[in-house]
């Protein structure tokens, strides 16, 4: 199965909720929306179900428009945040559902069996959903939309609610699932650590409109516009403005340096620089450091790395930085970049350039 998004949107009370949505999503492809809450990403998901219709532009299945067909018309499967199973069936029979609803009786045992071993659920089923943890009832909300060998598999923020032991065990596992199920897979996720996970195609959404969408690692290490840069930046990417003029370069802040790095090819003007909490640190690295001199707000020390806030002038920064960091509340210090790891925008969010190796 192949989807096509031509132009769509979707207008709710006079609001746009989504505007310009073209995508291509390929049989056997996963991919990921990465948004805040409110981005859309849930919205979109039910236009492509047929669980909404959108108000402009068409879905196309394998060439076919069905931009008005139903959902049950549909050959769709979708996973909630919420683990949503039978509790009065056993894990078998809530994976069986499906198969059995759709009169596809001879095929429920192999199926069965082959969607819990796939989800390694084979030893629960004979247990009910409260008998099991969260993560096995979430496997198993997962395996019986697998079941129905569903053409398009629909995950809505799936591993949410679940505790981080159980999100890191489950984020491990699906891209090989998805590998081996063949269908197309929409994941929707408001981290960024889960879609560089998860690997495949991201579409970064922002206020209902996709601002970038391409493999995984690319819209995140070349993001076209400051936007998606910023979908794509946990902790939130830090920005200071800059002016670059007769060779040299002045960030807010510091003091002019030579024009090197990405503003090497650049024109004179003035820009947003971006770079991201690691490629912030403590110590000179690198060819002709950018320094600037911070306040330390608050520390946050994560175990093998730390979290350090800090204020420059009016711009507040964080670095992410390798060991335990004890630094006092209000010490001053000075912290570097590496022009080299910077990316630059113009005064409309555009990119203008992006060291291709940047670091993940």
């Amino acid at each position: 199965m192949s989807i096509v998004l031509e132009g769509v949107g979707k207008d709710v009370g006079g609001e746009t909720h989504l505007d310009g949505i073209s995508m291509a999503l390929e049989n056997g492809s996963l991919n990921v929306l990465l948004g805040a809450t409110l981005a859309g990403k849930t919205s979109l998901m039910r236009l492509m179900a047929g669980l909404d219709a959108p108000t402009r532009g068409r879905i196309l299945v394998d060439g076919v428009d069905v931009t008005g067909q139903p959902v049950q018309r549909r050959n769709v499967a979708m996973v909630y945040q919420q683990f949503i199973n039978y509790p009065s069936m056993t894990v078998y029979e809530n994976i069986a559902s499906p198969l059995r609803v759709s009169g596809r009786g001879a095929e429920v045992d192999a199926k069965v069996r082959r969607a819990a071993a796939l989800l390694k659920l084979e030893p629960y089923l004979t247990r009910k959903p409260l008998e099991l943890s969260g993560g096995q009832q979430q496997r198993t909300a997962i395996a019986r939309a697998l079941v129905k060998d569903a053409g398009l598999v629909l995950l809505d923020e799936p591993l949410a609610n679940l505790d981080y032991k159980l999100r890191e065990e489950l984020r491990e596992e699906l891209p090989r699932i998805f590998a081996e199920s063949g269908a197309v897979f929409v994941y929707a996720t408001t981290e960024p650590s889960e879609a560089l996970l998860l690997g495949g195609s991201t579409a970064t959404l922002h206020q209902g409109r996709v601002t970038q969408f391409g493999p995984t690692p690319e819209v995140y290490r070349r993001p076209q516009d400051l936007v998606t840069a910023q979908v794509f930046s946990d902790p939130p990417l830090n920005v200071v403005s800059a002016r670059k003029a007769a060779g040299q370069v002045t960030l807010e802040g510091g003091a002019p340096i030579p024009a090197a790095g990405v503003f090497a090819s650049a024109p004179d003007g003035d820009y947003a620089v971006g770079f991201r909490a690691h490629h912030l640190s403590l110590e000179p690295a690198g060819e002709r450091p950018i320094a600037l001199p911070a306040t330390v707000s608050v520390v946050e020390i994560t175990g093998s790395e730390s979290y350090v806030h800090l204020e420059a002038g009016q711009n507040r920064f964080v670095a992410l930085v390798p060991g335990v960091r004890r630094l006092d509340p209000g010490s001053l210090l000075t912290v570097y970049l590496e022009p080299r790891r910077l990316y630059l925008f113009d005064r409309a969010g555009r990119a203008v350039a992006a060291d291709v190796a940047l670091a993940a």
